[in-house]
């Protein structure tokens, strides 16, 4: 059985990711606009109704339009995932992070609405999710947030400002301490103490690198590196794309480059950990614009559409 899909913003950077990820799946059938209907809202209404699942690569304004729009369709309604930050703590939105906790594929596989994460926050919650779960991280704990990410995360006029030479070739951002991906990472971290997130952008496409400094000895029970690497370890087992790096594949690795998993959906976590001074460090490297974006939106469509 065939299923079509239709990518709202197409043109996008994410739009066109995924579009060239769907290009060669069987039992995929992609529709789309001529370029001069793509912002006629009643040509689009018509072929929302005329296709399985529609994919909403737009900005956050014209996500919630076009939910709405999809919603008052009724029976007609296709499926929405949605890759912008609209719907990420939204009300009957299903997270669509499959490796979150046991069940969250199920539950993407069930919806009718998925909201995909943002790049950041994919990286923040892979580390910091299972350890609250499994009690290693208090859940009032203060917890620091570092990421760096690719400058095509940026949008357009960030692309332009890098590819045309004239921004920095590094800069922190966000510094008026609320950045948009905040509350999901509040919501699905498990933490109920607000954390510090301190994201910037480097000169370089695309690829990420978020990391979690961490003062063992104020963790509860007073965990080893090795405790908290096997904690990552058991809830990842079995998952296809986030893997844990092993000990000594760490300590291999004691310089981080944010791009060798580019055009990949992979996440790769390493735990750094220094028992003499009691201190770790959690990295999650990945695509931003792989499992951080375009990627964990195919990854939610084969789960939503059995394939």
């Amino acid at each position: 059985m065939t299923s079509s899909i239709f990518i709202d913003g197409e043109a996008g950077t994410t739009g066109l990711q995924i579009r060239d990820k769907l290009a060669g799946f069987a039992g995929i059938a992609l529709r789309s606009l001529p370029a001069e209907l793509r912002k006629d809202p009643a040509a689009k209404l018509r072929l929302y109704a005329e296709v399985d699942l529609v994919i909403l690569c737009l900005p956050d304004d014209a996500a919630k339009e076009t939910a709405k729009a999809i919603e008052g369709l009724g029976a007609k309604a296709p499926r929405v995932i949605d890759a912008s930050s609209a719907h990420r703590v939204a009300p009957g939105w299903v997270y669509g992070f499959p490796e979150l906790a046991a069940g969250q594929g199920a539950a993407i596989a069930g919806a009718r609405k998925v909201t995909n994460p943002g790049c950041h926050a994919t990286g923040a919650i892979a580390l910091i999710a299972p350890l609250t779960a499994s009690g290693l991280i208090a859940k009032d704990a203060a917890i620091a947030i570092n990421s760096v990410s690719g400058y095509s995360g940026g949008g357009k006029a960030m692309i332009e400002a890098y590819e045309s030479g004239r921004a920095p070739r590094f800069e922190l951002y966000g510094l008026a301490l609320h950045h948009k991906h905040l509350p999901e990472i509040e919501r699905y971290s498990g933490l109920s103490t607000k954390p510090i997130f301190v994201p910037s952008v480097g000169n370089f496409r695309q690829g990420m690198i978020v990391s979690v400094p961490l003062h063992l000895d104020d963790l509860p029970g007073k965990p080893t590196g090795a405790d908290l690497r096997a904690a990552l370890a058991a809830h990842y087992k079995g998952a296809q794309y986030v893997k844990v790096a092993s000990a000594e594949e760490s300590a291999a690795a004691l310089r981080l480059e944010p791009e060798s998993l580019n055009d990949t959906n992979d996440l790769l976590i390493h735990v750094y950990a220094n028992e003499t001074r009691r201190q770790a460090v959690l990295a999650a490297k990945f695509d931003n614009l792989g499992k951080g974006a375009s990627g964990a939106a195919v990854q939610n469509l084969q789960l939503m559409l059995r394939l």
